[in-house]
């Protein structure tokens, strides 16, 4: 120690020994540090562009969303033209000599040909796009507006006009392309917003469009096509409104074959089957699995992740099949990813049969068959039963009791009603999101309930015979069955996005959707029925037409006990939801 010291006192060390005794740097040191910076200004500029062009992504992936939105809205705005049917209704009666009957028939035909392909077609629209639908919908559109468009210019079968066979498959065109049309906007709003805190307005805006619709075209027909007997304002020239229809749907259609996309399909498919392995629905499942539990690894030693498909396997048609290292090399291409469209499928199938197993969908679906099946008989008999208020020698009605205004008032409560009980189940409805819980929630079915009770509160009136003392007041009886009837079309697809989802929305909507179409053949044909009953009743049975409060009456009471049945059913379903512990 001693000898250290010494040495340290005798040799002091200046401190600019330092920069005398350091190595000068060299050209490579300087190179090394250059080199250094141009990478964190590489790494840098690297981020900022990741940045910049997902930035980019998101603006475009946003501007396309709200662009499939817009086309949306105009496909509603123009799909709902058998709304309208009760317009021209009464002219194929009065100028084609059809009878009740036939009449009846020929838009029973449109709501059959409407609801019954809408599984087919929301199969189609899930598993490829809405944008081949939409194209379909305006081929449909503008074939059977232009053939139901020259049958009624060729007049009555009996002066030598085109059979009635014609016109009903004329109306079966104009059923398949609403069909279409209504279906391929929905299904788009739906996978693009249903995720968000606002599907409830998502979905009620482009139904709302579809239920105003029928209110514009009709005014359109009764103020700008109608026939002119001089200075007179005839009734609506149903020729030029058909060829009107026929060009307008058939352009609606071609744009949103453009128009429409689902964005993020991808994201949705991918939370979908991680819904699913939360619920343990995936742990029999060949096609997923958990390779955690066997210890499975990749070729850098990482473990696939619960639920994900092991690489060790390959999707082939469908099923999985084992990958070795001596595969040819697209089948090593197949094994070292899974076809994303067999992805896709397997999914949308398993999300159907989870469905169609669901014994809640099926009271659901009951209840859906006994309102709308009524709603739909009203809405397209609307003309025939304002005539039967008027009998000879009275003068008929007046300006504001019209087909066309009553038409309006229907389509007009029914958009109220979407865009209320779409925003309100928004604000109101129940979660189980805790960054969203509310001190004060309304399930959507108090909202469901109320507004069937609605519905059967104009059909009682209908019934009780007090309309036909005050023809007056038919003016209520519309507003109620437009707001219960928009209510429960709004509100029956979100009910199905929320408690099933919306990836397999357009399947699972489809196949709801389908009971309409027996609800409207049935309450058709008894409103057809008991008004010909009557009609045969009447002093001059060759005309064929029904005045009086026999004409509707027994059909109005059948209406009210299938709407009050239907609550009975819906609360039903409700208790089971409630047991499953979903909020709806």
């Amino acid at each position: 120690m001693s000898s250290r010291s010494s040495s340290r006192s005798t040799n002091p060390i200046d401190k600019l020994d330092f920069d005398d005794n350091r190595r000068p740097p060299s050209t490579n040191d300087e190179s090394d540090v250059g080199g250094l910076l141009r990478d964190d200004e590489s790494l840098l500029s690297n981020v900022v562009q990741g940045i910049v062009q997902r930035d980019r992504r998101k603006m475009r992936l946003s501007l396309m969303k709200y662009i499939s939105f817009a086309c949306a809205i105009l496909n509603c705005l123009c799909a709902g033209s058998i709304t309208a049917y009760s317009l021209y209704g009464p002219l194929f009666q009065s100028r084609l000599h059809y009878s009740q009957f036939q009449v009846n028939e020929v838009s029973t035909t449109a709501e059959v040909a409407m609801y019954l392909p809408v599984p087919i077609f929301g199969y189609l629209c899930d598993r490829y796009s809405p944008k081949p639908l939409s194209l379909l919908s305006g081929i449909f559109f503008g074939a059977g507006y232009l053939l139901a468009a020259l049958t009624y210019h060729n007049g009555p079968v009996k002066d030598g006009g085109w059979p009635f066979m014609t016109m009903i498959i004329a109306f079966i065109g104009v059923g398949l392309g609403t069909s279409c049309m209504y279906l391929s906007a929905v299904t788009t709003c739906a996978k693009n917003f249903g995720r968000g805190k606002h599907k409830g307005l998502a979905l009620a805006m482009p139904i709302a469009s579809f239920g105003l619709s029928g209110m514009w075209q009709s005014q359109v027909g009764s103020r700008l096509l109608y026939e002119r007997h001089g200075e007179m304002h005839g009734s609506v020239d149903v020729y030029r409104y058909f060829l009107f229809l026929s060009g307008l749907l058939f352009a609606v259609g071609f744009i949103g074959a453009f128009g429409l996309h689902v964005v993020n399909e991808e994201e949705l498919i991918s939370e979908a089957v991680s819904e699913l392995e939360r619920s343990g629905l995936l742990e029999d499942s060949r096609f997923f699995h958990r390779s955690v539990l066997h210890g499975n690894g990749n070729s850098n030693g990482n473990v696939n992740g619960y639920g994900t498909i092991d690489n060790s396997t390959a999707v082939t048609n469908g099923a999985v099949t084992p990958c070795s290292n001596d595969n040819t090399s697209q089948s090593s291409k197949d094994c070292e990813e899974p076809d994303e469209a067999h992805l896709k499928t397997w999914l949308l199938n398993k999300e159907t049969r989870i469905f169609l197993t669901d014994r809640t969908m099926w009271l659901l679906a009951a209840r859906f068959f006994l309102v709308t099946g009524p709603g739909e008989a009203f809405i397209n008999n609307l003309g025939t039963v304002i005539a039967t208020f008027y009998p000879p020698p009275a003068s008929g009605p007046s300006d504001l009791n019209t087909p066309a205004v009553h038409v309006s008032i229907v389509a007009l409560t029914s958009t109220l009603a979407r865009l209320l009980t779409g925003t309100l189940s928004d604000l109101l409805a129940p979660t189980k999101d805790p960054s969203h819980l509310k001190s004060f929630s309304v399930s959507r079915l108090t909202f469901l309930l109320s507004s069937t009770l609605l519905l059967s509160v104009g059909q009682l009136l209908m019934a009780s015979g007090l309309i036909q003392a005050h023809p007056e007041g038919f003016a209520v009886v519309s507003a109620l069955a437009g707001l219960g009837y928009g209510a429960i079309f709004s509100l029956i697809p979100i009910i199905v996005s929320v408690v099933w989802g919306v990836q397999n929305f357009g399947t699972n909507w489809g196949i709801v959707a389908v009971v309409p179409a027996a609800g409207a053949a049935v309450w058709g044909a008894i409103y057809a029925a008991v008004y010909d009953f009557g009609a045969n009743d009447s002093e001059d049975g060759g005309e064929r037409l029904c005045y009086g409060l026999k004409c509707y009456s027994a059909t109005f009471w059948g209406m009210t006990f299938s709407s009050w049945v239907a609550v009975a059913l819906w609360a039903w379903a409700w208790r089971g939801w409630k047991r499953r512990d979903i909020s709806v």
